[in-house]
């Protein structure tokens, strides 16, 4: 990952973590090392500005208020942060495993590659053309982004800790 890509996506998560999705500027300037923890120790100004900015044209934070430089995350930067800590993230598995089974028409194929696409970026593994299965625990945030879709009528998100091949 780019550092460009890596400070932008640091920002997110940062934001992600605070309290409702609001952070302070100032905290993020003056305590950048907590933010930058393991992607760039000695964050630029500049470099954050424009990670900023493209936070801001990309729609995933608006600033609230200029006088004291107080970001918030919008509904589409908290949905991107949540994807990507599921697809960061290493927990340890619970021994349940999600599966996804579908049967979306061919007038949603669309929808259909939407969804094949998610399931492959949070590690899913197809077992069969329209049943893919992972052990990370997604059911939640799965079954919102299915409803943002539009294809809960053909999608369904199970949670087994028995499954055999």
């Amino acid at each position: 990952m780019g550092t460009k890509k890596s400070l932008t996506n640091v920002i997110l998560l940062a934001l992600e973590k605070s309290v409702d999705g609001y952070v302070r500027f100032e905290d993020f300037t003056y305590n950048s090392w907590f933010y930058a923890r393991g992607y760039e120790r000695n964050l630029k100004k500049p470099a954050l500005s424009q990670a900023l900015r493209r936070l801001r044209e990309n729609g995933l934070v608006e600033l609230l208020s200029d006088g004291e430089l107080t970001l918030r995350l919008t509904d589409r930067g908290k949905d991107r942060a949540l994807w990507m800590k599921m697809k960061m993230e290493d927990e340890k598995w619970d021994g349940k495993w999600r599966l996804v089974c579908w049967d979306i028409p061919e007038k949603r194929r669309a929808a259909r590659n939407l969804l094949r696409h998610k399931l492959k970026q949070l590690g899913f593994q197809c077992f069969q053309k329209s049943v893919w299965g992972c052990k990370k625990d997604c059911t939640k945030p799965l079954r919102d982004f299915i409803r943002q879709v539009g294809i809960e009528d053909w999608v369904m998100v199970v949670e087994s800790d028995d499954i055999g091949r």
